[in-house]
């Protein structure tokens, strides 16, 4: 937000300053596969495959609508069974509850699809929970490429340590890594950190370009997968000049999340600081190659000083057909932070701040999500050149908090925005077909 300290720099070069964010160019992250075959309300028998509306048996795959056996495949708008995997539009968490928004009615454009992992470059496990050990997961996600798991058919957490991706790191040499969890996987940080971390600035990372900040690589996918227990703490400001993500921190590359849920991660304060500009108790994400995609995805019981689930500078996100509920932002004394007060409590769900960006939100709930300042218990997005965006279509918000709303007049509560000016709230905001409760 304009004033703010400790703000990423948009000057040539440059990453100081106050609010600024420089752009990156946007890489592009793979299609999902195709659906089902055979004839309509079909059902195929072991090994079969399913057309529309069929189901599948024994190894089966099913098309648009079908239903996944054991070990089967779901297409678009599928619920893949035990050990299935739910392609674009599909509903399977890890351990195979539902996650998303079941309901969500909105068209996945290729880019936004869950990447193809029929032939992975590591197997994390051979068969057996025991197989599948924290040591495991990081070595694969260093070997880059597209990292599955065969851990048994239970579902299955594994707690890990901060995992690092390098930005020469990999098959392709460029950090690029899919993670794919089969719809059965979680990684834990345990309460103790971070789960995943890319950073094109860090040079512990390793540098590969003399401008880190507009670089296009890393690539990270995370798709059919569990996040919980992530903590990123509030001193890492000072320490690294990381603003955030209790869970996944990105900075710089591209980053598409898809079928996933991040749940119970949170973001910490940082005593005796001004913590006005820290956000995303699940993701953090900043000079990443826009736009930013969350598919068929929740975010559950999060928290953070701002943006209890999503937190960002300067960058565009496009979420479709998600679910935010039950995130907080736990600061107070807004940013920049109130005489008195160490900032922060915007955003229960959604942080969004910096230059130049648009928020895309499309077939996506959001319940009781918290804020302690200016009514943004769902979304605050502040762009500070006044060049920005916020469409909203489709979408549901109920019991989000709203107690200090100061712009009651653009009935839209639980939000705050200043897209195209500083006071309405509604010059260059879009809503439709969306009901407020």
């Amino acid at each position: 937000m304009t004033g703010g300290a400790g703000g990423h720099g948009g000057a040539a070069g440059g990453r100081a300053g106050a609010g600024g964010a420089a752009g990156s160019a946007a890489g592009t992250n793979g299609t999902a596969g195709t659906n089902g075959h055979a004839g309509t309300n079909g059902t195929a028998g072991t090994s079969g495959n399913a057309g529309t509306n069929g189901t599948a048996g024994t190894n089966g795959h099913a098309g648009t609508n079908g239903h996944a056996g054991t070990n089967g495949t779901a297409g678009t708008s599928g619920n893949a069974g035990t050990n299935g995997t739910a392609g674009t539009s599909g509903n399977t968490g890890s351990g195979g509850s539902s996650i998303g928004n079941p309901g969500g009615p909105c068209a996945v454009p290729a880019a936004a699809a869950a990447v193809d992992v029929s032939t992975p470059t590591t197997v994390v496990g051979t068969g057996t929970p025991a197989s599948c050990t924290a040591a495991k997961v990081v070595s694969a996600v260093a070997g880059g490429g597209v990292v599955t798991f065969n851990c048994g058919a239970a579902p299955l957490t594994i707690v890990v340590p901060e995992i690092e991706i390098f930005n020469d790191g990999g098959v392709t040499k460029d950090g690029s890594v899919t993670i794919d969890g089969g719809g059965k996987i979680t990684l834990s940080g345990g309460g103790q950190n971070r789960i995943l971390r890319q950073n094109t600035c860090d040079e512990s990372l390793h540098y590969t370009s003399t401008r880190c900040d507009l670089q296009s690589t890393p690539h990270l996918v995370v798709q059919n997968i569990g996040f919980t227990a992530g903590l990123g703490l509030g001193d890492q400001v000072d320490a690294s000049g990381i603003y955030g993500g209790g869970a996944i921190y990105v900075e710089g590359g591209t980053f598409k999340a898809v079928n996933i849920s991040v749940t119970n991660s949170t973001q910490t304060n940082a005593a005796n600081q001004l913590v006005q500009d820290l956000a995303g108790g699940a993701i953090y994400a900043f000079e990443v190659g826009s736009p930013l995609y969350i598919v068929n995805s929740t975010f559950q019981g999060n928290s953070g000083i701002n943006g209890g689930a999503l937190g960002s500078i300067g960058e565009s996100w496009t979420i479709l057909n998600s679910l935010f509920k039950s995130n907080s932002a736990i600061g107070h004394g807004e940013n920049p932070a109130a005489s008195g007060t160490e900032g922060g409590g915007l955003g229960g769900a959604i942080y969004n701040d910096g230059d130049d960006f648009t928020l895309t939100i499309c077939g996506t709930q959001f319940l009781s999500n918290q804020a302690n300042e200016l009514g943004s218990g769902a979304i605050i997005e502040v762009v500070d050149d006044l060049n920005g965006n916020l469409v909203i279509d489709q979408s549901t918000f109920t019991g989000n908090s709203d107690s200090g709303d100061v712009q009651t007049s653009a009935k839209h509560p639980g939000i705050y925005v200043e897209a195209k000016n500083k006071t309405d709230g509604t010059s260059g905001v879009t809503i439709t077909n969306t009901t407020f409760n």
